[in-house]
């Protein structure tokens, strides 16, 4: 909704006076009659910038400023507050200090630019906001990154990157929560875009969301695409229309299947890692109850098409699909159309948490942080503020069909607690926390014809002692490069799964919830279970702990998403 009154500007629209680019020795400047924009050629910053001859930038202050995304904002922290502010953790302040900090009084104790990480599969925009308490007239004014396009971002819908912290980032390419980032050595060629910066005035009243909304407009694939074909010719690698169709197919979904979302990405490999290939590009959309897939303006080529979905364990994937605005695909209705069936290894006798790609329904997950007005996800926030040992003082004994996920299970599956990078519990714990329990009944009826048992461990995220590095392959001189995870039953030991190097991340530690997503099924006999109570350990290396450069906890985790526990 464009609201009236709203003024806007951006770097690229179909304005009524066009812009004029020139340089000198130093900055590239882009100007008409209402906006001015310079970028310095040594570090690709903009370096002053003007709407309405309106200084939208003021003087350079360091990474501060009002920010706001969708369901996440808050004001900048004051001077007195960054001042009077103690490092805890790589890129963490604690800033309650000074409790009347606009900031600290109304978000959190704690500023992490890692607060406002955004995931990419509904992002459409995010920038800064200023309020009008410092303009002349007292009008509102917006600077925002419109993401029109993600084709050439990484990682596909999953992954998630800093988006605003006082600079409003375009983030094309980074390991931030353990995202594989490409081998950039020579010969690398690929051209990343087109997003663009979109700059909007609003009266005295025009609150943040409004400005927001009148940028989040653009953010669509199939907006000013007369634009960007008439620049196609002087753009290495894009393709223009001429070289694009609307993919479409049909998918007969699972029984349960919520917030269903297809993926296009590189042919046969896992669109998390689809960073090898310098030609590989990225589609998704939103899927119908319907099963009805339609994704504007693909590249033509070859693509593995990936659907998952809330409530579905696993993912559909099928590769070798053509797109082709000439040759049919015959994924369409009727004999052609897809069929995705659900993953089962027999008969569900319990589930633990939701298959979401997310460890957010679990304790200081998405769960809102009510000690603060604008009530932020707990997870967002600096990770020791939630102190295990005080949450869980006899470890994580959980019971089926008694326990509550959200209370009773937490968001992280520590191998040690505290210590380093942790300014509120800086001694080590090391009992009670890296062996989980997780207790239930089976009955006879249940038991008598089972001879196979299956239990799946789905994660959203995990650190190995490789932390975010993929290139480096085991590095040495870490025992946990390979971080071991173990399934006891009973008393027994049965598997360890062995979660490679290449998966790790930072995810818990750098506020997040959904980072790489990888599962396991343990397959054991169903002799080793009893009638009454059976017990499960799920266990990481006890004390487990990584070498860290920066100031980083060095403890080792994983991040569940979900589990399910079947007999065949």
């Amino acid at each position: 909704m464009r609201l009236a009154g709203l003024k806007s500007a951006a770097l690229f629209v179909g304005a009524a006076t066009a812009l004029k680019a020139a340089e000198n020795a130093t900055h590239y400047t882009l100007q008409n009659e209402r906006l001015y924009v310079a970028v310095g050629k040594s570090n690709g910053q903009v370096v002053d910038l003007s709407l309405d001859n309106v200084d939208l930038l003021g003087p350079v202050s360091g990474n501060s400023g009002k920010v706001g995304s969708e369901d996440n904002w808050a004001p900048k922290v004051s001077a007195a507050g960054s001042a009077a502010g103690v490092t805890v953790q790589d890129a963490t302040t604690y800033v309650g200090n000074t409790p009347n900090d606009p900031y600290a009084s109304q978000y959190s104790d704690y500023f992490t630019k890692y607060t406002f990480a955004e995931l990419w599969r509904n992002h459409d925009v995010h920038g800064q906001y200023a309020d009008g308490s410092t303009s002349p007239d007292g009008n509102t004014y917006g600077a925002w990154l419109v993401h029109n396009t993600r084709e050439t971002y990484y990682g596909g819908p999953l992954h998630s990157d800093l988006v605003v912290d006082g600079i409003v980032y375009n983030y094309m390419v980074s390991g931030h929560h353990g995202a594989p980032v490409p081998n950039i050595t020579h010969g690398f060629d690929r051209t990343f875009g087109p997003q663009f910066y979109y700059f909007n005035q609003g009266g005295p009243k025009t609150s943040l969301e409004d400005l927001r909304q009148d940028a989040a407009q653009y953010a669509d694939p199939e907006w000013n695409a007369e634009f960007y074909d008439s620049i196609a010719k002087h753009v290495p690698n894009y393709a223009p229309t001429s070289q694009r169709t609307t993919f479409t197919a049909n998918i007969k979904l699972p029984r349960g299947a919520k917030r269903v979302i297809a993926v296009l990405s590189e042919n046969k490999q896992d669109f998390q890692l689809n960073v090898f290939n310098t030609k590989s590009l990225q589609y998704w959309a939103e899927v119908g109850c319907n099963g009805k897939i339609k994704i504007p303006r693909v590249k033509e080529g070859t693509y593995r098409l990936t659907v998952y979905a809330d409530g579905v364990f696993g993912w559909f994937i099928q590769d070798d699909v053509k797109v082709s605005s000439t040759e049919p695909h015959g994924l369409g209705g009727g004999s052609g159309a897809l069929e995705w069936k659900e993953e089962s290894a027999g008969k569900e006798i319990w589930r633990i948490g939701k298959p979401d790609k997310s460890a957010g329904e679990y304790r200081h997950g998405y769960a809102p942080d009510t000690s603060k007005p604008l009530q932020p996800e707990q997870y967002r926030i600096y990770w020791a503020q939630w102190d295990f040992p005080t949450d869980f003082p006899e470890g994580v004994n959980y019971k089926v069909g008694e326990s509550k996920a959200d209370v009773d299970f937490n968001y992280i599956h520590w191998s040690v607690f505290g210590g380093r990078g942790n300014s509120v519990r800086p001694e080590q714990v090391r009992d009670k926390i890296n062996n989980w329990t997780v207790e239930f009944d089976l009955d006879r009826d249940q038991l008598q014809s089972a001879k196979t048992a299956t239990l799946t461990v789905q994660l959203a995220g995990a650190k190995t002692a490789n932390g975010n590095n993929k290139w480096g392959g085991i590095l040495p001189g870490e025992k946990y490069s390979n971080l071991p995870y173990t399934v006891a039953l009973n008393g027994v030991e049965e598997e360890t799964w062995v979660i490679p190097y290449w998966r790790s991340g930072s995810c818990g530690v750098r506020s997040a919830v959904v980072c790489q997503n990888i599962e396991y099924k343990f397959r054991f006999s169903a002799a080793n279970l009893e009638e009454g109570a059976n017990k499960f350990v799920l266990s990481l290396p006890y004390n487990a702990t990584n070498t860290e450069g920066a100031l980083l906890v060095n403890a080792l985790y994983v991040q569940y998403d979900a589990l399910r526990f079947e007999l065949e």
